[in-house]
């Protein structure tokens, strides 16, 4: 098929190259602690009770500690992806397109292997009245520094770019909360954790992707995979295969958006992830 030709990759040369074997070969920690129990009571992230409590705007209570710990997961996860021989030979285009996509659920699946947990903290807000009274008095601002200061207004202009950042909701966070609390409840193993990442690694539904035969085949691969591997290990367990895949979906109402907000703006201000990913992505790490 012109897709693999492309991507300099057949499907009879992937029997050693493949995803069961790269991935497996590449993963650096070994299968541990995945039985530690995760019993704790975690509260004021859930929103629980009226729907208003759930839209309510939070950010983390130890931002300093919880930050510096999703940017080594983050780091880890680039050095994954990186580590994917097959993800190497894709297209550069297409490297970018599923790593754009994807970056957000593998950030929040290595939380859940390196059991990174954290609390949030309500974040008041300004009222309707205060915002437009603060937009009104800001287009005032603007219109005097327009005559007078150029460069306070462009400082001026940051600003309120930064003022307006969207931080995350209750609702949202529980998602992240409540994906993480599955996993440890299951013990995934290291082996489970990379075949998962595989399958969100590989997503071949994604618009503008030339390769799209060749990445649908790796994302089946990893589904075999898996599902081979927990058929000899967990035996006894006949539906735990399923109950994995129903694990993953729940990363599909993860807002990516409310994650960089809550791991990655308290410590890198306003910048673009697209920007920071692809940046990670040429470097040596």
């Amino acid at each position: 098929m012109a897709c693999l030709d492309k991507c300099h990759c057949s499907v009879d040369n992937r029997r050693h190259g493949s995803i069961l074997y790269n991935i497996l070969k590449n993963e650096e920690h070994k299968d541990s602690h995945n039985s530690k129990s995760r019993n704790e009571d975690h509260t004021g992230v859930y929103g629980q009770g009226c729907s208003c409590g759930s839209q309510k705007k939070v950010s983390l209570k130890s931002p300093q500690v919880t930050c510096k710990a999703a940017s080594a997961v983050l780091m880890k996860t680039l050095r994954f992806v990186k580590s994917v021989p097959c993800f190497q030979e894709l297209p550069l285009d297409d490297q970018l397109l599923l790593l754009r996509s994807c970056w957000a659920p593998l950030l929040v699946l290595g939380l859940a292997q390196d059991k990174v947990d954290f609390e949030t903290i309500e974040t008041s807000e300004p009222s309707m009245l205060q915002r437009i009274l603060t937009n009104r008095q800001g287009g005032e601002r603007k219109l005097h520094q327009e005559h007078q200061h150029p460069g306070a207004l462009l400082r001026n202009t940051h600003e309120q770019q930064h003022k307006h950042t969207e931080l995350p909701s209750a609702t949202e966070i529980r998602w992240i909360k409540e994906f993480l609390e599955k996993c440890w409840s299951m013990a995934i193993s290291t082996k489970e954790y990379a075949y998962l990442k595989g399958i969100v690694l590989f997503n071949p539904d994604l618009p503008g992707l030339h390769c799209v035969q060749y990445i649908q085949g790796l994302q089946q691969e990893a589904h075999q995979a898996l599902n081979e591997h927990v058929k000899m290990i967990q035996r006894w367990e006949h539906t735990r295969f399923t109950k994995l895949i129903i694990v993953l979906s729940l990363l599909q109402s993860i807002n990516a958006n409310a994650i960089a907000e809550l791991f990655f703006r308290p410590i890198i201000g306003s910048v673009n992830m697209d920007d920071m990913l692809l940046e990670m992505l040429g470097a040596k790490i």
